[in-house]
């Protein structure tokens, strides 16, 4: 006979496995008038009192062939789903406060007979991964379906047509965020697709429960994330002790009606996330001097030292923004640093006594799109209460008088009227716009109309336009009613090679001129992908020589990122296609103007001249394997 190893610790019951076991003995002593003492269930069974209250308590493993005993002796089949190895244990905290859930998965307020669907999003990774499983079993003990993305897409299958599937049937999204979700880009992708489903749907489906695993309350999340989970309460998961706790709350969430859980969740934060941006460039910070290094991800702090000026941009933008009639124009690809330029711009007027309103338009929900008048009107309640100035639309809508009437009048008799000091509005991703032709060729011409209006009468002096955008613009415009060909236009190049010597000399590193092209080599100078880098050999999670294997693995330092590009391509194919066609050996260069655009706004190509190539060679290696 085989000799057991001494590793194997045997098997633990799950959670639903604990019920099932538990169900079945309770029916036995109700039918024979029992106590369901341990001896009696001994005499039963046959298996000894300690193995079964080994089984019972969960706390060390079990042999699998007492477990089966145990199981049969009841008339119940022993599934894989009921168990697992007992190497996979925690510890005794952890194992004592699952214990806690039999109580719960009994009670009739907390476990209804309505199934959901749970869509639980985590990070591979313990403890994340561990928190998933945990929740995983006690949601399918109290009868809901459960999608993890790792146990349910099947090799083969389209993982990101999948995703998007499992999000739009899902009731309820179970965000679990480590530290990391700073960076995500997949994750906060998810929660995008998400909260424009939400927006499209009268029962606000799917509800999203987000719950920060060893992740403080009072961390910032990145920009983008920070906006999607906006008024939506989070709940913070610092040991296993807090397992059974927010599993309460979550089982008792899940009782509710979703469509009252929706409006009892989001009501809670009342702080918005521009006001966030707002109240930094309010502030007179300076850079530090030296800081930890920054888990690269979305805007970076005005106060943080790794940011890296472009010289002459920064400057020439802050004198613009301090003149009559200032509008400046930032045109760059995802992740070159727009948005973190624009916080800046924002954070030097404020110290000037300026208001500042920030605005992305990325965050808008879907219907407020649904036609010019109400994109207007939202505009305007938004700028106002940015400005903490009452809503007075119905005092200044009149319908005869057409939608960009109105709005200009409330601008020009309420908002500046109301303010004493010049108002810079910095509107952030303004190609989501583009999407919408019938409404961005009015609201563009609308921006346009305003800056030529500062020109001649002091009320529309004060103010200042900041249009930040990816793309070039696609949509067809009149050249006299185009804010595009008018203002400062400022183009983001990529980082050089002395500004990423001076970045990773901000990271601890002390560089030669070698060291930066072994890395310009692989990413170019492209900012975002430049500070992922240096982090990560900061942090000593590799060296630069381990970066070039390293890079295009699926669980590389850039393997999230590049997934979100491939999901980008995947939801486009004719982008796909045409990214395709440009890591091809026999490309010459040429692309079709209006991909070409996209491509470059997602950052994947760059132009010389009139012909496009990949942006870096990360990129080449990586769709040349996944196209």
């Amino acid at each position: 006979m085989e000799k057991k190893s001494k590793r194997d610790r045997g098997r633990i019951l799950t959670t639903s496995g604990l019920k099932k076991l538990n169900e079945a003995i309770e029916e036995w002593k109700q039918q024979y008038n029992l106590r369901g003492t341990l001896s009696e269930i001994e005499a039963e069974s046959g298996v000894g009192s300690d193995t079964i209250s080994k089984i019972r308590q969960g706390r060390v493993g079990a042999d699998i062939s007492k477990i089966q005993q145990l199981f049969a002796a009841f008339n119940l089949t022993l599934d894989e789903t009921d168990y697992r190895s007992g190497k996979q244990t925690s510890s005794p905290t952890e194992s004592e406060s699952l214990a806690e859930l039999l109580p719960l998965l009994n009670n009739e307020q907390i476990v209804t007979q309505n199934s959901s669907q749970i869509f639980i999003s985590y990070r591979s990774q313990d403890p994340d991964q561990e928190l998933a499983r945990q929740f995983e079993t006690a949601l399918t003990a109290a009868s809901h379906q459960v999608f993890m993305a790792a146990d349910h897409i099947r090799l083969g299958e389209n993982w990101f047509q999948r995703i998007n599937e499992e999000l739009k049937r899902c009731d309820y999204l179970l965000l679990f965020l480590p530290p990391q979700s700073v960076q995500s880009e997949l994750l906060t992708y998810q929660v995008q697709l998400a909260r424009e489903l939400q927006s499209s749907r009268s029962d606000r489906k799917p509800v999203i429960l987000p719950i920060r695993v060893g992740f403080s309350l009072s961390t910032p999340l990145n920009h983008d994330l920070r906006g999607y989970l906006y008024r939506i309460q989070q709940r913070e998961w610092r040991s296993p002790e807090d397992t059974i706790i927010i599993l309460r709350e979550v089982l008792t969430l899940l009782a509710t009606p979703p469509e009252n859980i929706a409006l009892e969740v989001e009501e809670q934060e009342e702080i918005s996330a521009t006001e966030e941006i707002s109240d930094v460039a309010s502030a007179n910070l300076l850079p530090l001097p030296s800081a930890e290094p920054e888990i690269p991800g979305g805007q970076i702090d005005v106060a943080s030292t790794f940011y890296m000026e472009r010289p002459p941009i920064e400057e020439r933008c802050y004198q613009t923004i301090l003149q009559p009639s200032g509008l400046i124009r930032i045109k760059a690809p995802r992740q070159m640093g727009k948005t973190s330029l624009m916080a800046r711009i924002l954070h030097h007027a404020a110290l000037e006594g300026y208001r500042t309103v920030p605005l992305s338009f990325q965050l808008v929900d879907k219907e407020v799109f649904s036609n010019l008048d109400k994109f207007l009107k939202w505009f305007c309640a938004y700028v106002g209460r940015e400005l903490r100035l009452p809503n007075q639309l119905d005092d200044y809508w009149d319908d005869i008088f057409g939608s960009k009437v109105n709005c200009k009048d409330y601008f020009e008799k309420y908002l500046l009227a109301q303010i004493d000091h010049p108002l810079v509005l910095g509107l952030d991703e303004i190609d989501r716009v583009f999407q919408y032709p019938d409404i961005a060729e009015d609201f563009l011409g609308l921006l346009r109309a305003w800056h030529e209006e500062s020109k001649r009468r002091a009320i529309w002096k004060k103010l200042r336009l900041l249009v930040v955008h990816s793309t070039e613009v696609y949509i067809p415009m009149n050249i006299n009613q185009s804010p595009f060909n008018v203002g400062l236009p400022i183009d983001l190049p990529e980082f050089n090679p002395e500004q990423v010597k001076d970045l990773a000399s901000r990271h601890n590193l002390n560089w030669s001129e070698q060291e930066v092209e072994k890395l310009m080599a692989i990413v170019g100078g492209h900012p975002y992908l430049i500070r992922v880098a240096l982090y990560h050999i900061s942090k000593q999670d590799l060296t630069l020589q381990d970066l070039p294997e390293n890079v295009t693995t699926e669980t590389g330092i850039y393997s999230d990122h590049l997934r979100r590009q491939l999901w980008n391509l995947e939801e486009y194919p004719e982008l796909a296609e045409a990214m395709k066609n440009v890591i091809s050996e026999n490309y010459s260069g040429q692309l079709t103007g209006m991909l070409g655009f996209k491509l470059d706004s997602l950052g994947l190509v760059k132009w010389e001249g009139n012909k496009c190539y990949p942006r870096c060679q990360l990129y080449r290696q990586y769709f040349q394997v996944h196209l």
